[in-house]
C-alpha cells in the first residue's frame, strides 16, 4: 500500500485501534526516518483521543530505549531497539513479560529473535517521491484477516 500524507497513515492507524486491545504487539520495521514513530504518535494520540484523554507528545525513545503511556486501565510501552546489538539485550527489556494490561509498540524490531505469536508487523519503506511510503503488513494470530485498506 502506498501512502502519500500524514493523512492516509492517520487513517491506517484508525483501523488499528478498533482491532487492538490490551495484549497487543505491533512491530515496526524500517529504515531511518521511514515514519515508524509517526504512526505510533497517530495509534498513541488516537487511542488517547477515543480515551477522551488529552494528547502527549510521542517522541522517538532512541535514547531512553522505552516511554511508556498511561491509557485508562493500560499502558502502552513504545520502545525503540535502534541501540541495541543482541538478541539477549532485548530479552533483558523483558518487553515480552509485562503484565496482560499493556500493548507493546516496537520500532527496529529486526533484531527480536522470539517474537509473540498474536503480533502485527508494519514495514515501511522510502518510495521514489521522498514524502511517498511503502507500507506492507504481515498478519499473525488473533491479526490475521486485518486490513488496513
Amino acid at each position: 500500500m502506498i501512502i502519500k500524507s500524514l493523512d492516509q497513515l492517520n487513517q491506517i492507524s484508525l483501523k488499528i485501534i478498533k482491532k487492538i486491545n490490551k495484549l497487543d504487539c505491533i512491530l515496526l520495521f524500517g529504515e531511518i526516518g521511514v515514519g515508524k514513530t509517526t504512526l505510533t504518535r497517530a495509534i498513541i494520540n488516537n487511542l488517547q483521543t477515543q480515551n477522551k484523554q488529552k494528547e502527549t507528545e510521542v517522541l522517538s525513545p532512541t535514547f531512553n530505549i522505552v516511554y511508556e503511556y498511561e491509557i485508562n486501565s493500560f499502558k502502552i510501552m513504545h520502545y525503540d531497539l535502534y541501540r541495541l546489538k543482541t538478541d539477549k539485550e532485548v530479552r533483558q527489556l523483558g518487553i515480552f513479560d509485562h503484565d496482560i494490561n499493556t500493548i507493546k509498540i516496537v520500532e527496529w524490531a529486526e533484531i527480536i529473535k522470539e517474537k509473540p505469536k498474536d503480533r502485527l508487523e508494519i514495514y515501511l519503506t522510502h518510495e521514489d517521491n521522498k514524502d511517498t511510503r511503502n507500507i506492507k503488513f504481515k498478519l499473525f494470530g488473533k491479526w490475521e484477516g486485518f486490513n488496513a485498506n
